[in-house]
């Protein structure tokens, strides 16, 4: 099996946080790192996150002040020239997004942005796809698709996987499937359609689908397209563009609203969890501590990685179209308004767009325990993640020539990479 491109671990040593003024940004994408900003929360320490009781009301945040990063606090001792991406399976057609179905220890699965989702089992491709959506996904914009999946937490019991993807018309639709029966694949005709958002653009449709530890539906959305909002999507809380959503679908129809969403009660659209979005690609939950991850692709000059800690009132505004990362981009902050800058962020002498990916909690690495994954589209640059002594502390792992659209995790927990171009799924190994 051949290795991701021809990878050549960085060893740049600890990036901390620099000052981004020091960078010259491209015109085109990808990050420079920044000093955490306004309100950066910190890493629970917790495994076993509480959800907030619903019967009370959210208390406000008590989240440190940022700390400075401290150059002499090394990342633990993991030495990105023993590890290698190993060619799993190619013959892929654009694969956006891979998982697991829980209950299932041999399986990943596989979407590719055209409709379609395939099966990797034993570590190889099977040719007969799991489900075939291509008749009712358009997929001509280049950001539309079917954009992401997710499988309820009792899929074994249940069968339940959940889908989102734009429609012939370019709109959002999340819909529940249901396994066929004893099949392995699932039925076509068991779509139930949960949420169809009209899309007033191509792009920015963000597509993220995954369940949280608190057992609700998350979904992320982009804030319409264009550019530079032009309906001011991120901060109206009006709309569901440019938002995370979080619902509950295990009463097996449709969805019901969690008591302590943010405008459960009024004063917005209740399906909010957080906002201030311009279009978050791929945002996922700590397996351990469940502490919340997103991604957010910039507008011309930074991309950023937001993070939410476990148990923290569901109220982040994340900035956008106010900031694009910590940076001013549009009008003036309104008095009293709180807003989360990211842990991290970048400029675009870096890439130009980022992936999101997972925290890693496999068992093959335990070196690379806690490590926040992420890379970026345009360079195939993958960088770790992960804070120490209160600073979060960056270093580039690896360069590949890899168009990264996605990366997945196995029912172990073991962390995958999608390159869009070629078709390849590609694990972290052990070099050999």
């Amino acid at each position: 099996m051949r290795n991701l491109l021809s990878v050549r671990p960085l060893f740049l040593g600890l990036i901390c946080v620099l000052a981004l003024s020091a960078c010259q940004p491209a015109p085109t994408a990808l990050p420079a790192a920044v000093t955490p900003a306004v309100n950066t929360p910190a890493p629970t320490a917790q495994p076993t996150p509480t959800p907030p009781d619903p019967t009370q009301a959210a208390p406000e945040p008590t989240l440190p002040a940022p700390a400075q990063p401290d150059a002499t606090q090394p990342m633990p001792p993991a030495d990105p020239a023993a590890l290698t991406w190993r060619e799993v399976v190619s013959g892929l057609n654009k694969p956006v997004d891979l998982t697991y179905a829980p209950g299932e220890e041999q399986r990943v699965y596989v979407v590719e942005q055209a409709g379609v989702i395939r099966v990797i089992e034993d570590g190889a491709l099977l040719a007969e796809p799991f489900l075939d959506l291509r008749g009712r996904v358009g997929s001509q914009g280049n950001e539309q698709g079917l954009l992401g999946l997710a499988f309820h937490p009792q899929y074994a019991q249940n069968g339940w996987l959940y889908v989102n993807y734009t429609d012939r018309q370019g709109h959002s639709i999340v819909a529940r499937f249901a396994r066929s029966g004893t099949s392995t694949q699932a039925d076509p005709q068991s779509e139930a359609v949960l949420l169809r958002m009209e899309q007033p653009y191509a792009n920015h449709n963000g597509g993220g689908v995954a369940f949280g530890p608190d057992g609700f539906l998350y979904l992320s959305f982009g804030d319409g397209g264009s550019a530079n909002d032009p309906l001011g999507a991120g901060q109206s809380t009006d709309t569901l563009l440019g938002k995370l959503l979080r619902v509950d679908v295990n009463a097996g129809q449709g969805y019901t609203i969690p008591a302590d969403n943010p405008f459960a009660a009024g004063g917005g659209r209740a399906e909010i969890w957080a906002w201030g979005l311009r279009n978050p690609w791929r945002f996922s939950f700590d397996r351990l501590t469940g502490d919340l991850y997103i991604a957010d692709v910039g507008q011309n000059k930074y991309e950023e990685i937001n993070f939410w800690p476990a148990g923290s009132p569901p109220n982040a505004n994340f900035g956008w179209d106010l900031r694009e990362a910590s940076h001013p981009f549009e009008g003036s902050v309104p008095a009293g308004l709180q807003l989360t800058d990211p842990v991290w962020e970048y400029d675009h002498s870096l890439g130009c767009s980022v992936t999101g990916g997972y925290v890693y909690r496999g068992p093959a690495l335990p070196e690379w325990q806690g490590v926040y994954i992420f890379g970026d589209y345009c360079s195939g640059l993958i960088w770790g993640l992960k804070q120490v002594d209160n600073s979060w502390q960056a270093e580039q792992l690896f360069d590949t020539d890899a168009n990264i659209s996605a990366f997945g995790l196995d029912a172990q927990g073991e962390l995958y990479v999608l390159d869009h171009r070629s078709g390849r799924v590609l694990r972290l190994e052990q070099a050999q």
